[in-house]
């Protein structure tokens, strides 16, 4: 029986590796910050399957993934996954109510998204957000017209590239600062005209993960993980963790995305980390972080 890892889940507001096996169904372990990591990557990296309704589905074929995927999972059981995609606009008659939210990563990244009301505010934690606030609430087409609203009267996208979140994260202003941000953009939401009818509109409520997300004690991101390869290994102490990103206290960045699908033992002794990895750019300085992008 083989256990392989899922990527980070968060639970209850912290940080767990997860884990599947087929007929064995999932567990997680939960993580703290301070603590060592150390694991190495044996065999080859397999498609995870399907996950619906907290239930998992293996892949037919058991497909291998590519180790430098974003994605633990074979083409056809991608297909099968976004055809039951909220995001991709294919399940339009869930019958679940939906959140609005406005969610901002770092200065000048913000955007408007939704998510099922039953998973609270487990989306805004998978995605990193710094600091949140909810909109609204309704049913799915409501919430997804409104989100198209915001985005376009607010001039903010639907979506980030993870790679910019992850590049200010190393310095950000005051949890004042960025709660002060959400408001202003709250309100300017809440003025725009052509909200649905159906949608509930929510008081602006803002909540801050520096506490989950260990950013007080976050060292400047150096170096991220590019993939996984048999027997690559790391090892190191964990200072944080933000949406999928483990933060090592050295600096270095492990995408929890690209551990999954492989299974993880225990390294050689004396091991230390050897994965391929990628430098990243020094943080602009304050006042500089519009030459980021």
């Amino acid at each position: 029986m083989t256990w392989r890892c899922t990527g980070i889940r968060w639970n209850d507001g912290r940080p767990a590796i997860g884990w599947c096996a087929e007929g064995r169904g999932e567990r997680s372990s939960l993580l703290d910050h301070g603590q060592r990591l150390a694991f190495a990557a044996r065999g080859e990296r397999h498609c995870l399957g399907v996950r619906r309704a907290g239930k998992r589905t293996p892949c037919p074929t058991a497909a291998t993934v590519p180790g430098r995927a974003g994605n633990a999972q074979c083409p056809e059981c991608a297909r099968l996954d976004r055809s039951f995609s909220v995001a991709a606009d294919t399940n339009a008659a869930d019958p679940r109510t939906y959140r609005v939210y406005l969610a901002w990563f770092g200065p000048g990244l913000v955007k408007v998204g939704i998510t099922a009301e039953e998973r609270g505010p487990a989306r805004l934690l998978e995605q990193g957000a710094v600091t949140w606030t909810w909109l609204g609430r309704g049913p799915l087409m409501a919430t997804r017209r409104t989100e198209e609203l915001l985005r376009a009267a607010l001039g903010v996208p639907d979506r980030i590239a993870y790679a910019r979140k992850r590049a200010v994260r190393g310095r950000l202003p005051a949890a004042a600062d960025r709660a002060r941000e959400v408001a202003e953009l709250h309100a300017r939401a809440a003025a725009l005209p052509g909200w649905p009818e159906s949608l509930e509109r929510l008081v602006c409520e803002t909540v801050d993960h520096a506490g989950p997300f260990g950013l007080d004690g976050l060292p400047a991101p150096a170096r991220v993980i590019t993939g996984m390869v048999p027997g690559g290994a790391v090892v190191g102490r964990l200072a944080g963790a933000a949406g999928p990103d483990l933060h090592l206290a050295d600096g270095l960045v492990v995408d929890t995305r690209l551990l999954a699908g492989w299974e993880l033992v225990a390294p050689a002794e004396g091991g230390a980390t050897a994965v391929p990895v990628a430098e990243l750019p020094p943080l602009a300085a304050p006042g500089e972080q519009d030459g980021l992008f």
